[in-house]
């Protein structure tokens, strides 16, 4: 009976300390248990910190950082579907070719208008210098282009019909100096009662109409571009030649257009010589119906030209009140300075009018954009690379294009070595491997 008693307490005093052993390694797990959920708390509101990044509302800030790849990653990766055509570069290969990455965001567009337009002669100071005399052109002094100043001879015309019109001018001073001398006398004479009131009445009407004939001899020969002072000393040069006449230059200007060559008979009006001061020009542009509502006399607009032309800023000081039936346009003109000679008369040019400006959701710079096998893309920034992405273009200027679809709001693209990028992924695929910088 006694050792019967020993057997079940040396039975009952194992069953306590295995019992013991197992409530403390239950303990313990619990622990670790406790420890791994706190880290993984930890680690987690780490991880959301690193990846948060703020809206940007300036245009497209860069940061110099972001050049070298010392910027966040996006939280997203790319599925293994949409990896093709990916595009990897090291950091070092990024400031070689000047990759530059920022984050999409919204910005303010400057909206303008263009309009097509043509430099024109500035007819205010344009001279279609006509012979007004039949004649033939003994001298031609001047070709085309040439630089002219105001009363310099282009021609000498030699002309019978101008031999007339100075014969007739001739006689008719003589007549008056003649009709004078008659007048004076009975006039005397009349004063003595020697000659009767008739004869004087009949002297001075004879001089009277004499001077009425002078006085149309002298117009006929300042229609033709004679000076007053050159016809005073006409009747008494008696070398002056009867027959010829000088074509003189008006103003400064350049020779534009020649009609004449040595010898040649010219009709009475035709025209010799055009003579235009292009030290300024006219810009004449055409605007659309629809945009007549923006446009204002006293606005500025930007000519420009293509490369060669730099641009220049000019006002609007006429806007035609009369629709053009064949255009459906009405005319704009630009009085532009022309110092230098190079907005050429017939040169087709554009005019840029600053609208508005809007706020747009997501704006870009133009130099982000690329053309990739017929789509217009941009090139998205992610974890394994960067990939060409379509995007649907808004509004535009010269400098930056809204983006209505493909790229979002706070996705990090390439604004500078698009270019780089697109031609590494052409020459990719030409080899037949993936793009990759080293």
């Amino acid at each position: 009976m006694k050792g019967k008693n020993i057997i079940i307490w040396l039975f009952v005093t194992v069953a306590v300390v295995v019992l013991l052993v197992a409530g403390i390694k239950y303990f313990r797990s619990s622990d670790n248990d406790v420890n791994i959920v706190d880290e993984h708390i930890y680690d987690k509101s780490q991880e959301e910190h690193v990846h948060y990044e703020p809206e940007i509302h300036d245009d497209h800030i860069h940061d110099e950082n972001e050049v070298h790849g010392d910027h966040e990653e996006p939280a997203e990766h790319l599925p293994d579907q949409e990896k093709e055509n990916l595009v990897h570069l090291t950091d070092e290969a990024m400031k070689n070719i000047g990759v530059e990455i920022t984050t999409a965001g919204p910005g303010k567009l400057k909206v303008d208008l263009r309009f097509p337009g043509e430099i024109r002669v500035n007819a205010d100071r344009m001279a279609n210098i006509a012979a007004r005399l039949i004649g033939i052109a003994r001298n031609v002094k001047k070709n085309l282009g040439d630089t002219v100043k105001k009363g310099e001879v282009l021609a000498v015309i030699e002309s019978r019909e101008l031999a007339d019109t100075r014969a007739f001018f001739h006689a008719a001073q003589e007549r008056v100096n003649l009709a004078q001398s008659n007048f004076s006398r009975e006039e005397r004479l009349w004063k003595k009662n020697i000659s009767s009131e008739q004869e004087y009445l009949d002297a001075k009407r004879a001089l009277a109409e004499a001077r009425i004939e002078l006085k149309s001899a002298k117009q006929k020969l300042l229609a033709l571009g004679f000076a007053s002072n050159f016809l005073e000393d006409l009747p008494h040069d008696p070398n002056e030649s009867l027959t010829e006449y000088e074509i003189t230059a008006p103003f400064d200007g350049r020779v534009i257009k020649k009609d004449i060559t040595l010898g040649e008979e010219l009709k009475e009006d035709s025209v010799a010589f055009v003579i235009a001061d292009l030290s300024t020009v006219w810009v004449d542009l055409s605007i659309y119906q629809k945009d007549l509502p923006f446009v204002r006399e006293g606005q500025q607009v930007l000519i420009s030209a293509g490369r060669d032309v730099p641009e220049a800023k000019g006002e609007i000081s006429y806007l035609g009140p009369v629709v053009e039936e064949g255009t459906r346009t009405v005319l704009a003109r630009v009085v532009l300075p022309n110092p230098e000679g190079h907005w050429r008369p017939g040169l087709f040019v554009t005019a840029s009018l600053v609208q508005e400006e809007i706020n747009v959701p997501l704006l870009i710079p133009k130099s982000a954009l690329q053309n990739l096998e017929g789509d217009i893309c941009v090139f998205t920034h992610y974890p394994e690379g960067f990939k060409p992405t379509p995007v649907t273009v808004g509004k535009t200027n010269k400098t930056h294009a809204e983006i209505i679809s493909g790229l979002k709001v706070g996705q990090r693209y390439v604004t500078k070595g698009a270019f780089d990028l697109k031609a590494k992924i052409v020459t990719s695929s030409l080899g037949g491997h993936a793009g990759h910088g080293h």
